[in-house]
Order: C-alpha cells, then structure tokens, then sequence
C-alpha cells in the first residue's frame, strides 16, 4: 500500500512540475512578444517623429530614414506574429491566455499600419522640395504630438494591464478629431483665398488624415486591450 502510495506520490509530482515547466515556458515566450510590441512601438514613435520633423524642418534626409524604419517595423511585425502563432500552435493555451495572444497579433496589425502611415506621410514631406509653404504648420505638429502619445498608452496599457488608461484613448482621439477638423477647414479656406497653392494644401489635408488615422488605429489598440483584460470587446 504505501509503495502504490509513492508511485501516486511521484507520476503526480512529473505531473505538476511538467505543467509549471510548460506555464514557465509560456510566460518566458509571453514576455518575449511583450517585449517585440514595445520595441515595435518604440521604432514606430520614432517614425513618427522623424516624418512630421522631416516636414516642420525641410529634411528630406530624414523622410528616407523613416522609409527604412518602416522596413524594420514590418520584420518586428513578421518575428511576432510568427511566435504568437507557435504559442498558441504548441502550447495549448487557456481561454484567457488565447486572449492576451490574439489581442497581441491585432494590435501588431494597427502598430504596422501606423508605421505605414508615417512613412506616406514622410513621402508627402519629400514632395513638397524647396517650395515656401503657404503658412506656419501649427495644428499638424500638435497632432503628431497626441497621436505619439496615444500609441505610447495603449501599449502601456497592455503591458501594465490597464483597463482604464486603455479605454481613455478614445476621448483622446476626440482632440486629434477636433484638430483635424480645424485643418480641414482652414485648407478649404486657403485654397479659395490661394488657389494656386491648392496642390500643396491638399498635401497637407492628406497628411493630416493619415494623423488621425493614426489616432484611430491607437483607439484600436487600446479596445484589443480591454479585450485581453476583460474578455469584451467595446464594439461587440
């Protein structure tokens, strides 16, 4: 009886150190995808920087290096998606745990797609050569600003496990909304009152969309947030 008693004892010992070994396993490989999207936000905040400065300061030096940040940005994107799906392939993963990792792969889609925006953006600044801008950029600098800041919270938020910062972002996005609606208004009133800068003004209203479509992809990284937190998805 007590040798069976040890036999018991023991298979359930394998048995409990093998599942703290592979939920071990997980979480080591969970924390490496963690630290892919902070790097990704990382070059991507960069990007963003470069583009607007390429434009404020007339540097088409700068435009270029965005064009190869968003090379690197999509090999980021490439090197998570690709350990995401080996996690949840290979380890068998809980509900929730099926949750952070799907939240992950969404959110690296919208991190990619900004990426891609700062760079058409950079593109535009370099369209633009030697011509005198027709005003002062004021509004387009300021929404880069909020943008920038909202990608740093929403993966901020994922990290930290932040439900409320998270679900904050969309009143955020009111501002970039606000801002691009106050640009959109003063391009039409510059094309009427300049009609020969009309080319340029229209440049400037599409970067100003790919802003605030910036904003919008940050209002969607932070509701894949709440969904690995929570399990509900806002616009479900």
């Amino acid at each position: 009886m007590i040798n069976e008693w040890k036999t018991v004892y023991t298979v359930l010992t394998r048995k409990v150190w093998k599942a703290m070994s592979v939920r071990i396993r997980y979480d080591r490989e969970l924390k490496g995808i963690m630290d892919g999207i902070v790097l990704m936000c990382r070059h991507i905040e960069i990007a963003i920087e470069k583009c607007v400065k390429s434009l404020t300061e007339r540097n088409p030096d700068l435009a270029e290096e965005v064009r190869r940040e968003d090379d690197l940005i999509d090999k980021i994107e490439r090197d998570i998606e690709q350990a995401c799906l080996k996690l949840l392939l290979t380890e068998n993963p809980v509900a929730s745990d099926f949750r952070e990792i799907s939240a992950a792969l969404k959110m690296i889609t919208d991190l990619e797609r900004i990426g891609d925006q700062a760079r058409d953006i950079a593109e535009i600044a370099i369209q633009f050569g030697e011509e005198e801008y027709i005003d002062k950029l004021v509004h387009i600098p300021k929404m880069a600003i909020i943008v920038i800041q909202m990608v740093k919270d929403g993966v901020q938020a994922y990290i930290n496990r932040d439900v409320e910062l998270a679900r904050s972002l969309d009143a955020v996005d009111d501002k970039v909304d606000d801002l691009y609606k106050i640009i959109m208004a003063e391009s039409v009133a510059l094309i009427k009152k300049k009609p020969d800068y009309a080319e340029q003004v229209i440049l400037f209203m599409q970067i100003t969309k790919y802003l605030e479509r910036i904003g919008d992809h940050a209002v969607n990284i932070g509701e894949w947030v709440e969904y690995a937190i929570t399990g509900n998805h806002p616009k479900n």
